[in-house]
């Protein structure tokens, strides 16, 4: 078994726990069955999700058994939160979404073996109580002073707050028990603003008379700039490729601040704790190679995305900046760069200058043409040096694209619809 607390405390994952000297026991002697939770407020997660994802992937690669629930009953209520009442989403789009994100979490955790992980729904345990089985068996167990105490619900007594939200506590608490009871569940992990429902949750288990059981929580995932983990100025990042393609998936890495790095490689890569020290040693040394940025992209572009998807984004990360063969790319591929660099949709096919000012990469034909004559102008990775030059049909890359570029590092797409 490995010693897994001492890897998950060098890698900053434990924030606060119920009893450090019991949570090492129970993670470094034996087998045990632990489960984290996700509610289905959307149709996919998002890399804000990962920190669990990949912590429970963790703990089954230590030899422990997941449970991965998915809220089909609480993401139908919603945990408080600070900005006031959550949008209530009907049942079936909760029980949509319910179904996306169990075949999302698939690719993280093994389904075979001795420890071979669940997916479990709170809506089978919660959706067949009466409300008088709720309010006696569970409510009972709730002094009404403790739930005040939570910060959430402090922050929201003056703006309001409703029965449904406030008692979404019970329902997670629940939770824990049910697991406990049907599988032996002996540990509950989350995020830091969840300690309050899972403490809740440990403290019901024990007033049921059961356990003992113990918890943790991972650390909020903040950014060296101020700005929220997992958004860029397009969204959310999206683990549904549908929602933030592959290679967008893959450049929100690369493009990871230096100062984030570090932690970042701690709390997300499966490599060794020797590796990430290279790692952070070759950032510190050479910034501008983003050797560890690559690194951390390429393994979880992998496991998020497969093999073959990365190795596509990879070669559109060179190629569109003249450093590989565009035409390798497939149709999709090159569509979604394009798409985040910045794609422009013209009938027809204009001169250079034109399609580098309607591309946005200057501001005027003038200027288009003096970045021509000055001989820093490409069309496919190919320099541009004629200022009236145009671009013959066959050029287009799938018969529809070109890439455009400017100097070494600004690049755009042109798609020629007909």
């Amino acid at each position: 078994m490995t010693d897994v607390t001492d890897d998950l405390q060098w890698r900053g994952l434990i924030q606060d726990s119920t009893d450090p000297d019991e949570l090492r026991k129970l993670l470094d002697t034996g087998q045990m069955t632990f489960y984290v939770g996700f509610d289905p407020t959307a149709p996919s997660l998002h890399v804000g999700h990962l920190m669990q994802v990949l912590t429970a992937r963790r703990l089954q690669l230590a030899g422990h058994r997941p449970l991965l629930l998915v809220g089909g009953a609480t993401g139908q209520i919603g945990d408080p939160k600070e900005g006031g009442e959550r949008t209530l989403n009907s049942p079936e789009t909760v029980a949509g979404w319910v179904d996306k994100i169990r075949t999302q979490l698939s690719p993280f955790v093994s389904y075979t073996g001795d420890n071979a992980a669940t997916l479990v729904n709170n809506l089978d345990w919660t959706g067949e109580m009466s409300v008088v089985e709720f309010l006696r068996d569970v409510g009972k167990h709730f002094p009404i002073n403790r739930m005040l105490a939570r910060e959430v619900v402090k922050a929201r007594l003056e703006s309001g707050i409703s029965f449904t939200e406030f008692s979404y506590q019970l329902l997670q608490a629940n939770d824990f028990f049910e697991l406990h009871r049907r599988h032996g569940c002996a540990l509950q992990f989350g995020g830091s603003d969840q300690w309050g429902n899972i403490t809740a949750g440990v403290d019901y288990v024990r007033r049921r008379g059961a356990g003992p059981v113990q918890a943790f929580t991972t650390p909020l995932v903040t950014k060296a700039d101020g700005t929220k983990f997992g958004k860029t100025e397009g969204g959310a990042i999206w683990l549904d490729p549908g929602l933030t393609s592959p290679y967008a998936f893959y450049q929100f890495w690369v493009n990871a601040d230096d100062r984030d790095i570090p932690r970042y490689l701690r709390y997300f890569s499966f490599r060794s704790h020797d590796e990430l020290t290279e790692l952070e040693t070759a950032t510190a040394e050479r910034p501008a190679a983003r050797l560890a940025q690559r690194a951390l992209a390429e393994e979880l572009t992998t496991l998020v995305h497969g093999e073959e998807e990365t190795r596509q984004v990879v070669a559109a990360s060179q190629a569109l900046f003249g450093r590989g063969s565009l035409s390798e790319l497939t149709p999709a591929t090159l569509r979604s760069a394009l798409g985040e660099a910045g794609l422009v949709r013209l009938a027809e096919l204009p001169t250079v200058a034109v399609l580098l000012k309607e591309a946005g990469l200057v501001a005027s034909l003038n200027e288009a043409r003096r970045a021509i004559a000055e001989g820093g102008a490409y069309v496919n990775n190919e320099r541009v040096t004629d200022v009236d030059a145009t671009v013959a049909p066959d050029a287009l890359l799938h018969g529809r694209f070109l890439v455009l570029r400017r100097g070494k590092r600004t690049f755009a797409g042109v798609e020629v619809q007909r």
